[in-house]
């Protein structure tokens, strides 16, 4: 039997908590070495917690992987600093605050000879990949994505993501994009959009872009973080058999309107499959680092057309 990967998690804010560590928990793929906080408050019992990621590396703590979880404009020297340990890295997404970055760190891994897993935890759903294979060779007319949600409910206090590298509303709705650049057959080009920036903030509260893929066909992007009441994360594909929509983040398929129970090659969790691929990742010696998702947002914001409006007070 393979022994565990011992695994440090560096970053202990709300995505680290919520989903990393249960999800480390409920494997035996991975043993939870240590924590990286900058306060040093150890978050689970009999787990040591050291405030950098080089006092990690100083420490003596046998350590064959790292989990980034920090936000994006602080994540590229974390990861540069674990490859060059001889880490295997795996990074929270966005996976860096710019193309650039993301691009150097695989090129790093790759010299290194280590894994360095660019996650899109939304890939994972349990109904993506059934969309994909029901997708697959049918004539794709149009599509609709539809993402709007609270900010104030999903990212209470995150000041970072409305600093510049904050992606604003692009950090939720790049989660529908990872989606659509896996369940679309081609790839996706954005032709315009409309960028709407609180007059306080450096970052979008909502976007409206246009894309299409290499065939014509067009994809509308709706994002919204000011939405009340019921929370939208939709994605809706024509084709020639009908209609076939993704909601709930991916978590519900329906075609046609007939709701798709099937639970065939369904994950079992987002950041359980996370787990799972990161593991498989290691054991091979092989990357998966797919920047089709942060490279749309790249492109959204140089096709983008700003518009002002009201301040973001949380």
């Amino acid at each position: 039997m393979t022994k565990p990967i011992r695994l440090a998690v560096i970053g202990m804010g709300k995505i680290a908590c919520d989903q990393h560590l249960p999800s480390i928990a409920g494997t035996q793929k991975f043993e939870l070495v240590a924590t990286v906080s900058r306060d040093g408050k150890p978050s689970v019992d009999g787990v040591q917690c050291v405030r950098s990621i080089e006092e990690l590396a100083d420490s003596g703590i046998g350590i064959d992987a790292v989990s980034i979880c920090t936000p994006p404009q602080v994540r590229h020297d974390i990861a540069q600093f674990a490859i060059e340990q001889g880490w295997h890295t795996m990074l929270e997404k966005p996976p860096g605050a710019t193309l650039a970055e993301v691009i150097a760190l695989r090129d790093a891994a790759k010299a290194a000879g280590v894994t360095l897993f660019a996650t899109w935890h939304s890939r994972y759903a349990a109904m993506v990949e059934p969309a994909r294979a029901w997708l697959r060779g049918r004539e794709i007319r149009r599509a609709k994505i539809t993402w709007r949600e609270d900010v104030r409910v999903w990212h209470p206090g995150q000041e970072w993501i409305w600093q510049p590298g904050g992606f604003g509303v692009f950090d939720p709705g790049i989660n529908a994009l990872s989606i659509i650049t896996r369940i679309l057959p081609e790839p996706l080009f954005v032709t315009k959009s409309q960028l709407f920036f609180p007059g306080n903030q450096a970052a979008p509260i909502a976007a409206e872009v246009s894309m299409r893929d290499r065939k014509g066909v067009p994809v509308e992007m709706d994002l919204d973080f000011r939405q009340e009441g019921p929370q939208h994360w939709d994605i809706d594909v024509e084709t020639d058999a009908g209609t076939l929509s993704l909601s709930h983040g991916g978590a519900k398929l329906s075609i046609a309107g007939v709701e798709n129970r099937s639970e065939e090659n369904a994950m079992e969790g987002e950041y359980p499959g996370l787990y799972k691929r990161f593991a498989a990742l290691v054991w091979a010696s092989v990357s998966d680092v797919d920047v089709s998702p942060l490279r749309l947002v790249a492109d959204a914001f140089l096709c983008g057309r700003i518009t002002m409006v009201e301040d973001f007070i949380e």
